[in-house]
C-alpha cells in the first residue's frame, strides 16, 4: 500500500499542492492511518487543516477505501 500512497501522491496530489508552492510526502503507513508531512507553501499554513482534510484524505480515501484516516505529521 505504501507504494500506492507514494504514487497518488506523485501524480495527483503534489501537482495541485504545487499551484499554492507547496507539496507532501508519505511519512508512515500503519493499519490503515497514513501519516503525511506537507513542504513550501503549505508547511504552517492556516489552511493546511482544510487541504488535507478536504483535498488530500478524499483522493486518498477514494483511491485506496482501505484507508482510515490521513494525520500530519508533527
Amino acid at each position: 500500500m505504501k507504494e500506492q500512497i507514494e504514487e497518488i501522491i506523485e501524480a495527483e496530489i503534489n501537482p495541485q499542492l504545487a499551484l499554492h508552492s507547496g507539496s507532501c510526502e508519505l511519512v508512515d503507513v500503519e493499519d490503515g492511518v497514513v501519516t503525511i508531512k506537507l513542504f513550501g507553501g503549505c508547511s504552517g499554513c492556516p489552511s493546511s487543516a482544510i487541504t488535507l482534510f478536504n483535498g488530500i484524505t478524499p483522493i486518498l480515501k477514494e483511491k485506496l477505501p482501505d484507508i482510515k484516516d490521513v494525520l500530519l505529521a508533527e
